[in-house]
């Protein structure tokens, strides 16, 4: 079952939940404008899926206070460590959201908001009966994809190289990407926990830079077209229910009267564990 999806901005003490009949999330009600861009046509985002404890999400966050850096984990401990620290350190242009990527992807995230995306060292679920869990497969790589704006970039890397090279294969043959691998480290050195641990192991790392063409046709990948399912919400009696109901629910445009959660420390029940083959900090 999946568990409900949780929002938390590194400037203020506000959490939100959010119910999977939901729409799309107004992100800019969660998390405004830096005032350095409030006269400005917009303020990019950023997001990282899969950010661990934040090194690099929280890094980016400082250096650039004018962007915005959304976070997708699924680990709630991990969660709770990224949050704290851009709360003390007063980072409010950074947004946390506690669940399955996937599930937030299709439900509640606003299609193209990202101009960059990163997606570093994911789960390569490497037996045969869990590929349908990565992230990155042809019936999934449209809603990674998806959330990234045309003309815009998704950086990846792992160390697990056979992994590495069926994601290579898929975003060659996606009609609207173009493809680069990087033949060194980042121009700016280690970007994760596991990544900087790797390299002094002398590990390989594939890395690849994808933009999306900002002129492609709409489309999903050629592979993975057939077992596409869509989410939709199905109108019925429920859309006049209370959003502020025992359960927690509401839409989108309710976010405002949920109110203060609290302090993150008392949400262990939502806690989810970290689904990886392997533990070492990111």
């Amino acid at each position: 079952m999946t568990r409900p999806l949780l929002f938390a901005a590194g400037g203020s003490d506000a959490a939100w939940t959010l119910p999977s009949a939901g729409a799309p999330v107004e992100l800019d009600r969660l998390v405004p404008p830096p005032p350095s861009v409030l006269g400005a046509e917009r303020s990019p985002w950023e997001l990282e899926i899969g950010f661990g404890k934040g090194r690099y999400l929280l890094r980016r966050a400082a250096e650039s206070p004018e962007r915005r850096f959304l976070g997708i984990e699924i680990a709630g401990q991990y969660f709770r460590i990224m949050v704290d620290r851009a709360r003390r350190r007063g980072l409010g242009n950074v947004l946390g959201v506690q669940g399955e990527a996937l599930y937030a992807l299709s439900v509640a995230l606003p299609q193209g908001f990202a101009d960059v995306a990163h997606v570093y060292h994911p789960d390569p679920w490497p037996k045969a009966r869990h590929h349908k869990r990565r992230l990155f497969d042809p019936e999934t790589v449209d809603l990674v994809l998806g959330a990234v704006r045309p003309g815009g970039t998704l950086y990846f890397a792992t160390d697990h190289l056979e992994y590495g090279e069926v994601v290579v294969e898929i975003l060659e043959r996606h009609p609207a990407v173009s493809l680069r691998r990087l033949d060194g480290p980042w121009p700016d050195g280690p970007r994760t926990n596991y990544e900087a641990k790797y390299v002094e192991e002398g590990r390989p790392i594939l890395r690849l830079v994808v933009t999306l063409s900002p002129d492609a046709p709409a489309g999903l990948h050629p592979d993975g077209r057939a077992g596409i399912v869509a989410a939709v919400r199905v109108p019925g009696e429920d859309d006049h229910a209370d959003p502020g109901g025992a359960d927690g629910s509401g839409t989108a445009s309710d976010l405002g009267d949920l109110g203060d959660l609290g302090d993150l420390g008392d949400l262990g029940d939502l806690e989810i564990e970290p689904r990886r083959h392997r533990e070492a900090p990111r």
